[in-house]
């Protein structure tokens, strides 16, 4: 059996990219250096992010997403507004009309924002 523990983001600002996603998850730092930064929840209760330096940038719809849900008592709206306010940016990956809304960080890396579990 296996366990998930860390996601590897490539990017070109480990550092500036893991101040969006500390502020936007609430995780702290957990490890840097002057190639990659590592995330992840104070009480290590979930997976870690790892923000990998690489030199190329990113060209197409990432093969792979985060898909994240607000707390219950928040809403969609106010998510996306506080996530919009740390430098995300709203994405149009084709989605069409749908109920939740497309999302890209700072380094225009794809995530959605989904309904609250109720």
């Amino acid at each position: 059996m296996l366990r998930l523990t860390e996601i590897v983001i490539d990017c070109h600002d480990p550092a500036a990219l893991a101040a969006f996603w500390t502020a936007a998850l609430g995780y702290r730092t957990l490890r840097t250096d002057d190639h990659e930064v590592e995330i992840g929840p104070a009480d290590g209760s979930g997976p870690a992010l790892v923000l990998l330096v690489v030199p190329d940038r990113k060209t197409v719809k990432n093969r792979l997403h985060l898909d994240l849900r607000p707390e219950p008592g928040c809403t969609i709206g106010a998510e996306v507004d506080r996530l919009l306010a740390l430098g995300a940016t709203r994405a149009d990956i084709g989605q069409g009309e749908i109920a939740w809304s497309v999302l890209a960080d700072p380094e225009g890396n794809e995530f959605c924002v989904l309904a609250p579990v109720q």
